[in-house]
């Protein structure tokens, strides 16, 4: 276990392999550990240092932070990515996100173009009215302060939205909803709610890879069609057989795919 210390408390982060950095961010409710396999597989080339961060509020990131409306939301995510990058002495580097996470690492894009060499996103809105009604009903305070108060509500709605999911995937899922808090969980996803990059894509001149699953029922798919038509330097692959989480639903593909678009000095298309 590794970790930085930021001005919003502990930023905890798991690394592995040798060579060029490679940054992986986390969706909501969810942490690092969803980049466990595709860690593991991308260091065996022995030509990737990769790193998964767990945001604020997520994992075994700080919560509680005193200034949690402006702590717990894209903006504050991409400083967090920019601190560690600085601490950590990484000048530039790709970063992979899934779900929020690509939210994320798009707008790292467009506030810091030159620390990110390419950006790979999997799952991830462009644009917050793409995320499923109940994640945008979570966004809302009174709302997630009743889901806190009865978590058999939590728990219904995440055995709904999984419901296609495999037991992987629900297992992480209902472990990591465990180790976040209530300020985390309605904050980052209110925030991502409101988001909408599409005005902005345009701008973006480094590398864009977006993988989506066509059966995702979190975030709509869709969103492939708005990378490809705002980002220039973009390529957008569609997995077939996967939801939310195509990096376990179809971790071979997802690894191939992604080790293409690393290695690819040229992935205009």
């Amino acid at each position: 276990m590794s970790s930085i210390v930021t001005e919003q408390g502990i930023l905890h982060y798991e690394s592995i392999g040798r060579g060029q950095p490679v940054i992986l961010l986390h969706g909501w409710i969810n942490s690092w550990d969803v980049w466990r396999d595709s860690m593991m597989a991308l260091a065996k080339t022995r030509r990737y240092r990769v790193y998964a961060l767990d945001f604020w509020g997520f994992g075994d990131s700080a919560k509680g932070t005193e200034n949690a409306a402006a702590t717990y939301q894209i903006s504050s995510y991409v400083e967090m990515v920019y601190q560690f990058m600085t601490t950590l002495g990484i000048q530039r580097a790709p970063i992979i996100g899934h779900s929020m996470g690509g939210t994320v690492a798009l707008s790292m894009a467009l506030e810091h173009p030159d620390r990110v060499e390419k950006t790979a996103v999997v799952g991830a809105p462009v644009v917050g009215s793409s995320l499923n009604p109940f994640l945008r009903l979570a966004g809302y305070n009174a709302i997630a302060k009743l889901i806190w108060r009865y978590p058999f509500m939590l728990d219904t709605i995440m055995k709904i939205l999984l419901a296609g999911d495999s037991k992987k995937v629900k297992a992480m899922m209902f472990r990591d909803v465990q180790r976040t808090t209530m300020e985390s969980f309605f904050r980052s996803i209110g925030d991502l709610r409101a988001t909408d990059l599409r005005d902005r894509l345009d701008t973006l001149e480094s590398p864009v890879l977006g993988m989506y699953g066509v059966k995702d029922n979190i975030v709509d798919p869709s969103n492939a069609r708005l990378l490809s038509d705002g980002v220039l330097a973009s390529k957008t692959v569609m997995m077939q057989h996967s939801r939310h989480f195509p990096m376990i639903d179809e971790s071979d593909l997802f690894i191939e795919t992604l080790q293409n678009f690393l290695s690819d000095d040229d992935t205009n298309e």
